[in-house]
């Protein structure tokens, strides 16, 4: 596993995102960031007790100006892995869901990860380069990007943005310091399903740890990791056609800004 010096972990205050924040090794330290102060004060004192660097912000990532101090704390900290991991759901058709939940979904789905990634990118960047490291980005999506989910359909349509975007940056950025990893999770042990309105969990779901240990493990080694083995196993050869199309795309959409250029 590559050696980070300072995480930002979002959404760190259960499931997937303290179990990022519990695998990164002690030399790591910790910017955790989440709603709950009183969650995050918890998670800090337990890790801090570890011997690790834990450094907490609270804040709502729907809102911009919450954005905007955060991204200045991580920069002052010199973040150079970032995991956008916060994300929210809301079960039920859209025409009946409250339209401020709908909303909101795509804020902190959507709007805060193009934010922070753009953000802090370029530092982390110029950072590592300049010390011969490396820097991280790790983007939460979902086994629900690969195709559209009625009832689920404003989140699905989120988490497909997100292995886009980041499936695209890990192009982009494939000459620089920088490695990039979207994380597909199958269904997952967390609050998540409660937190959505759904009345049970589908389908046999893996626990946050091991989710979390397999994605540090491919960052660097992966663009695309799929978790749960039977999806991933479905997914594989999805997967690798999509690498070959961003691949073609890239190729032309360079030789486009070179003609734009010149």
């Amino acid at each position: 596993m590559q050696q980070y010096r300072m995480a930002l972990v979002t959404g760190a205050t259960s499931g997937i995102g303290a179990a990022f924040a519990e695998a990164l090794p002690r030399e790591t330290g910790l910017l955790l960031t989440g709603r709950d102060r009183a969650a995050l004060d918890a998670l800090a004192m337990k890790l801090t007790g570890e011997g690790r660097t834990v450094e907490t912000h609270a804040a709502d990532l729907a809102v911009e100006a919450d954005r905007v101090e955060l991204i200045g704390r991580a920069e002052a900290l010199g973040v150079d892995l970032l995991i956008n991991n916060a994300g929210l759901g809301v079960f039920g058709p859209v025409a009946r869901n409250a339209l401020d939940r709908e909303m909101e979904m795509v804020a902190v789905n959507v709007t805060a990860v193009v934010h922070l990634t753009r953000a802090l990118l370029p530092g982390m960047a110029a950072r590592t380069q300049s010390e011969g490291g490396r820097a991280g980005l790790i983007i939460v999506s979902s086994v629900a990007a690969f195709t559209p989910v009625p009832l689920l359909a404003t989140y699905a349509a989120t988490k497909t943005f997100e292995l886009s975007f980041g499936e695209a940056l890990a192009d982009e950025m494939k000459d620089t310091s920088v490695d990039v990893l979207v994380l597909c999770p199958g269904a997952t042990r967390t609050k998540f399903f409660d937190r959505a309105g759904m009345a049970e969990m589908p389908g046999r779901a893996e626990l946050p740890g091991p989710v979390a240990r397999k994605a540090l493990r491919a960052l660097g080694r992966e663009r695309v990791l799929v978790s749960q083995p039977p999806a991933r196993a479905a997914l594989l050869l999805a997967t690798a056609r999509r690498r070959l199309m961003v691949a073609g795309a890239g190729r032309v959409m360079r030789r486009i800004a070179r003609r734009e250029g010149g």
